[in-house]
């Protein structure tokens, strides 16, 4: 009996200081840490959130930091490296919807002067994305000093360089326009 009660305690200690490796949200895992390949550095989950629209659930989005931060303007601004990961639970976004999604999300993050000068930056960017179904997976690792990664379903599509371009495609989520305040305040971490 008495080393029943000690494995029991043991199984207990065990589970409570163990930390999940995942969260879920609407029925899909998300890591609570990843390792970015092109830093190998590790980032933690700073939150997650809800693309919505109209009465449609488009996407998880996640966002991943060194460390946590409900600040806005840093994660837009701040120099360290970051990923944004977006799990598509919609049937299917065509390809000029999504397109025209990021150019629209640019035009309303940004002001005119600089949405026309990041005008090549946003049509590589845009080439990246074809047709995006239920299940797909969109990460974009924002990396210091190089530029901003496109993986889809773990096969990248390419680098965009540019600091500007990085804070630009941030301000979409974290501006003051984004696609809806639940994506933003969920991935910053801020719940009420």
């Amino acid at each position: 009996m008495d080393i029943m009660i000690k494995n029991l305690a043991f199984i207990i200690i065990l589970l409570t200081t163990t930390p999940l490796r995942a969260v879920e949200v609407n029925g899909i895992n998300i890591d609570d840490k990843i390792t970015q390949p092109a830093t190998n550095q590790t980032l933690i989950l700073n939150g997650t959130g809800l693309r919505t629209k109209f009465i449609f659930d488009i996407y998880i989005g996640a966002l991943y930091l060194p460390t946590k931060t409900s600040d806005a303007k840093h994660v837009i601004n701040g120099p360290e490296a970051k990923r944004i990961s977006m799990n598509f639970l919609y049937d299917k976004v065509e390809s000029k919807k999504m397109t025209d999604g990021w150019s629209d999300g640019f035009s309303e993050a940004v002001d005119d002067a600089s949405f026309k000068a990041l005008q090549p930056q946003i049509k590589q960017f845009n080439s990246y994305f074809p047709d995006i179904v239920k299940g797909d997976v969109v990460v974009i690792d924002f990396i210091p000093e190089t530029g901003t990664s496109v993986t889809i379903n773990n096969v990248e599509k390419g680098i965009v360089a540019g600091d500007d371009f990085q804070k630009a495609l941030l301000a979409i989520w974290f501006g003051d326009s984004p696609p809806n305040e639940e994506l933003k305040d969920g991935m910053l971490g801020i719940t009420e």
